[in-house]
């Protein structure tokens, strides 16, 4: 039991470690093409922080764990918005832009609903693997017609990108140590998430505790931790940009981009139906968690330390139901 939960604690130092590398690289690449913050964070750092949360839920579909693979994406989407930026709003107000509230939320709202209708015949196949994947794609088309627009309105883009050089992550100019942090990155992220599943099964038969249970709890906390990190950073380095981008644009790839691409490997079998297994409650969960912020941001543009503590108190609320499901 010890070896399983020092596996565990390995697994994720290397998905954290992993993660970091990979933003960082993937991160200064993208401030050489003269992207904005906002953009960055909605996609480069979003997309790099989400890796482990791709990686952890399309090797459990390839090993017949949909449960995992599905649970892990809800309860890192519910985690992202409720815990960690419940606790960064806690710490310091954040400010959002318009466009957060009218553009990026919604659109988070949408996908969640498009997801639990996709998931009421208890599978997600390759055909809606592929929508999935033809969403995230167009999702991130339009960021980039919206940051060319930005730079432009802005300034040149050699102005705009040493700008950028004082946010929150660290800027890295040689390309050669750009791509070796990110194939560094993914490669440890890889290997740290084959561990993660690996010993989260051997700690779930311990217990005997449901798949559904540790991919919502355990392996999403995991797999949050990356978007914990750099939100938490960034809000305290004042790039709230970053820090909000960053846990939105995570949640849109988590769904779109990591789901459609795990069913579209192995098509995500829900064994004993969606409703019977509970997954509807889950799905509800996480889109009235998503809805929250939307709420709270719509007229002033600014989550407050109480927003703060309605957030974290929703993700206590929600593991004090699933601890006591599983009992």
């Amino acid at each position: 039991m010890i070896f399983a939960w020092a596996l565990f604690a390995i697994g994720l130092l290397m998905l954290y470690y992993g993660a970091e590398w990979l933003v960082k690289g993937a991160s200064s690449l993208a401030r050489s093409l003269g992207l904005t913050p906002l953009v960055i964070g909605l996609t480069v750092v979003a997309f790099g922080t989400s890796v482990p949360e791709l990686v952890v839920s399309v090797i459990s579909s390839l090993q017949q764990k949909s449960m995992i693979a599905v649970g892990n994406v809800v309860g890192s989407n519910i985690c992202n918005i409720a815990l960690v930026l419940g606790l960064v709003s806690l710490f310091m107000p954040i400010k959002s832009n318009k466009s957060v509230v009218k553009r990026d939320i919604p659109i988070i709202i949408v996908i969640s609903l498009y997801l639990l209708l996709i998931s009421l015949n208890s599978k997600i196949g390759r055909f809606e693997g592929v929508t999935m994947l033809c969403g995230i794609v167009l999702y991130t088309w339009f960021n980039y017609r919206f940051a060319v627009k930005e730079t432009k309105y802005t300034g040149s883009e050699e102005n705009y990108t040493s700008e950028l050089a004082g946010d929150k992550i660290e800027y890295i100019s040689s390309k050669a140590k750009q791509i070796a942090l990110i194939v560094a990155g993914i490669l440890f992220v890889v290997i740290g998430a084959e561990i993660l599943i690996d010993s989260a099964v051997k700690i779930m038969k311990i217990f005997g505790v449901s798949e559904k249970f540790i991919g919502l709890t355990m392996v999403a906390f995991g797999t949050s931790l990356p978007e914990l990190s750099i939100s938490v950073v960034a809000a305290m380095r004042k790039e709230m940009d970053i820090s909000l981008g960053n846990l939105l644009g995570s949640n849109i790839f988590n769904i779109l981009g990591v789901l459609g691409t795990a069913s579209l490997v192995r098509p995500i079998l829900i064994p004993g139906g969606f409703i019977q297994s509970g997954l509807l409650i889950d799905y509800l969960v996480m889109m009235f968690i998503s809805f929250l912020p939307w709420l709270m941001m719509r007229k002033k543009y600014m989550l407050t330390k109480k927003d703060g503590v309605i957030l974290l108190s929703g993700y206590v609320g929600y593991i004090a139901y699933l601890t006591v499901k599983a009992l």
